[in-house]
């Protein structure tokens, strides 16, 4: 029985599995999760070594915190043996990141998942406010509630990697813990990877979420709303299909070429069901034991070459 590989995320000292349960579907956003289903797919999580949880109040307006809470507490264990990650500044109704917003924020964050801290707070999808505003008057406020012991670590998530330089040479050394990045770090985008050395710099540990670039790289291919471009679609489509006629699957293959950096952390992956957990969890220990299928890789690889790092645009910066 291979075990999940644990790793160190940055200098927080805490150790994250290398997948981690996004905790998004179970706010209902990709369709209906019963409160049943989310237990067990939560429960057998946790049971094949994934000890890392991210989700926010923006997750289905508040649901996936609700849901998350609940499973978490039904597994019955100490709660050292988990890691929990939330968000604040993104909600519903929109975009809020001052002090007084992400203040209150927590707290409410904290009721519906039942417990007295998080492990990480971080700031939701900053590119949408001002990232001055972020530097002067989110973060400090983030820094009070970490010295509160409402969190234990703090960070900052959004799309265009230029945020995070932006943010990162405008604070003390040492005031963030984290980033979340997403859809930047899988066979169709590596571009992660150009910034990982600057943030090992800083001392700041790094997430990667989203592998299947929100379902680009899945048979069923993406949800209507994707913002990607036609073209970066239809590429997507084309390796999904090739994949599909060799016997091979492009999901998994995707999640495990995001594993394969040791520099991140922890890739997450959205999951609602005991079967995903299963695919992801037989994914990491089978390229635990031998390696990702390499031929595989480079002809998918060279499917996506025409839009190999091609983005979306994101925020209002």
């Amino acid at each position: 029985e291979t075990k999940m590989e644990l790793r160190e995320l940055g200098r927080t000292g805490l150790k994250l599995s290398l997948v981690g349960f996004g905790a998004s579907p179970l706010g209902n956003v990709f369709g209906s999760v019963s409160e049943q289903q989310a237990n067990a797919s939560v429960r057998l999580a946790f049971q094949s070594g994934i000890n890392f949880f991210d989700t926010s109040p923006y997750y289905g307006s508040t649901l996936s915190e609700k849901v998350l809470g609940k499973a978490l507490k039904a597994l019955n264990v100490p709660r050292s043996e988990y890691i929990v990650a939330t968000k604040c500044g993104r909600y519903e109704d929109g975009f809020d990141f001052s002090a007084e917003r992400v203040t209150r924020s927590i707290d409410e964050s904290l009721e519906r998942l039942q417990l007295d801290y998080v492990d990480i707070l971080q700031c939701h999808d900053i590119e949408f406010g001002s990232l001055d505003q972020i530097v002067n008057e989110t973060i400090p406020a983030l820094q009070k509630l970490k010295e509160a012991g409402k969190t234990r670590f703090i960070g900052i998530t959004g799309l265009p990697l230029g945020i995070f330089t932006y943010v990162l040479d405008r604070v003390p050394p040492g005031t963030l813990d984290v980033i979340l990045s997403y859809c930047h770090h899988s066979i169709n985008d590596s571009t992660l990877e150009d910034i990982v050395p600057y943030l090992k710099s800083k001392g700041v540990g790094i997430i990667s979420a989203s592998p299947l670039a929100m379902g680009l790289l899945t048979e069923a291919g993406p949800p209507e709303w994707h913002p990607a471009s036609p073209e970066l679609k239809s590429v997507c489509k084309a390796a999904a299909t090739s994949c599909k006629e060799k016997g091979k699957n492009i999901s998994k293959l995707a999640v495990q070429y995001s594993l394969l950096n040791k520099e991140i952390t922890s890739v997450l992956v959205g999951m609602r069901s005991v079967e995903q957990v299963e695919e992801n969890v037989a994914a990491a220990k089978e390229l635990a034991a031998s390696g990702i299928d390499e031929e595989a890789l480079s002809e998918v690889g060279a499917i996506l070459k025409p839009v190999k790092n091609q983005s979306w645009p994101s925020g209002i910066q």
